[in-house]
């Protein structure tokens, strides 16, 4: 029967412990953390749920937050994580139960003051992350109803992203970096090419994620085969759009510092291409 040594009760459901592996673990069960003191044991079947943070930085801040959530916050923010898990149907970085539960917390304890965040970025996630968005939308939907809340559909952006860093393991901040990026060449293009791109059209889905696949092999460092026998072909043919394709590139540099290849600037153009043609 495997059993786990309690090292502290951080309320009446949730407990930190030591496996036999001498691993920190976190347990979660309904009334685990009631009248069992640090030294004891508890057998796993009384156990609901258990994760380990192998960081110990990590451990540190997920005991702080945790202490200072009511049962009820905190049972509803560690379902939310569970349903990502199930879903995601693969490992996540162990740091989204510190930055999706401290995240939840403060939007709910927003909305509750009646400060909604609006959401800059929500268009292009649902758009670049589809399957995180849907699964955001139900852990929203599951907070709403468990927490007497209305998070918005701005909020369902936030996690989506947070549970896309988890699945690839990026931080969060590159990813909204990135994010922010796409809008700004997005606002460009719009600018360059005096329209307003239909955000619910296949071509602007096809343009942001060719723009979210270039800015990740150019984090990566990958070169892509540049298509010699086409690339005269589009300076002649669409000098506005090469050229507009090699200011977006600048761009890119500026905020990545990173090399981009000539080989980018082409398959750039042919997304502007189809764009401009559609409007001529």
């Amino acid at each position: 029967m495997k059993t786990y040594l309690i090292k502290k009760a951080l309320n009446n459901n949730v407990l930190i412990a030591t496996d036999v592996n001498e691993n920190e673990v976190v347990l979660i069960g309904r009334g685990i953390g009631f009248d069992n003191k640090a030294g004891e044991s508890i057998i796993r079947e009384k156990v609901e749920k258990l994760f380990v943070l192998n960081d110990p930085k990590e451990q540190e801040q997920y005991k702080q937050l945790i202490s200072t959530l009511d049962e009820k916050t905190l049972k509803v923010l560690i379902s939310a994580v569970e349903i990502i898990r199930e879903r995601a149907g693969m490992p996540l970085n162990e740091h989204i139960h510190v930055a999706l539960t401290d995240h939840l917390f403060f939007a709910v304890t927003r909305m509750r003051q009646g400060m909604a965040i609006r959401n800059p970025f929500l268009l292009e996630t649902k758009a670049l992350y589809p399957d995180e968005f849907k699964i955001a939308a139900e852990v929203t939907a599951m907070v709403n109803k468990q927490l007497t809340v209305e998070l918005p559909e701005g909020e369902i952006g936030f996690i989506a992203l947070h549970i896309h860093s988890a699945i690839v393991n990026k931080n969060i901040r590159d990813l909204t970096i990135y994010s922010d990026l796409i809008v700004q060449l997005v606002k460009i293009i719009e600018e360059q090419l005096d329209i307003d791109i239909d955000k619910n059209s296949i071509d602007y889905m096809r343009l942001i994620r060719h723009l979210r696949f270039t800015i990740e092999r150019v984090v990566r460092g990958e070169k892509i085969a540049e298509p010699k026998k086409i690339t005269g072909l589009l300076k002649m043919e669409y000098p506005f759009c090469y050229n507009l394709a090699w200011k977006l590139i600048k761009v890119m540099q500026q905020t990545l510092q990173k090399e981009i290849y000539e080989a980018e600037a082409v398959y750039l153009t042919l997304h502007l291409q189809r764009i401009q043609a559609k409007i001529e």
